[in-house]
């Protein structure tokens, strides 16, 4: 088990903007820029938060929850998740501790 790993899950939806750009695209390219070592934007069937208004996809719009997964050291993402307070259309984030089993890395190429 690699100790001191964690899942850093923040929750927004399709609708959210910062300026002219989704919340969820920034987050995503943020995280790169910060290289943290690995992130996800996921699309909800459905969700709701705070509001209990139900975000899901309808014939005219798109307004589905979107949770952005981002994985790397806690002490990292901790210091990415203050980062991002900026960011209004933001409605909830979490983190926990979790086990990196296998880590991705490219495999050798069979001849």
């Amino acid at each position: 088990m690699t100790a001191g790993h964690a899942l850093l899950r923040i929750y927004t939806d399709e609708t959210a903007y910062c300026g002219d750009r989704k919340v969820f695209e920034i987050v995503a390219e943020r995280a790169r820029d910060a290289r943290l070592a690995g992130a996800t934007v996921i699309e909800a069937m459905i969700g709701f938060g705070r509001s209990a208004h139900m975000h899901r996809r309808h014939i005219l719009e798109n307004d589905r929850s979107v949770v952005i997964e981002l994985v790397d050291q806690e002490e990292r993402l901790r210091a990415f998740m203050t980062d991002q307070r900026d960011l209004a259309g933001i409605g909830l984030m979490t983190l926990e501790r979790v086990e990196v089993i296998e880590t991705g890395a490219a495999q050798p190429e069979h001849a």
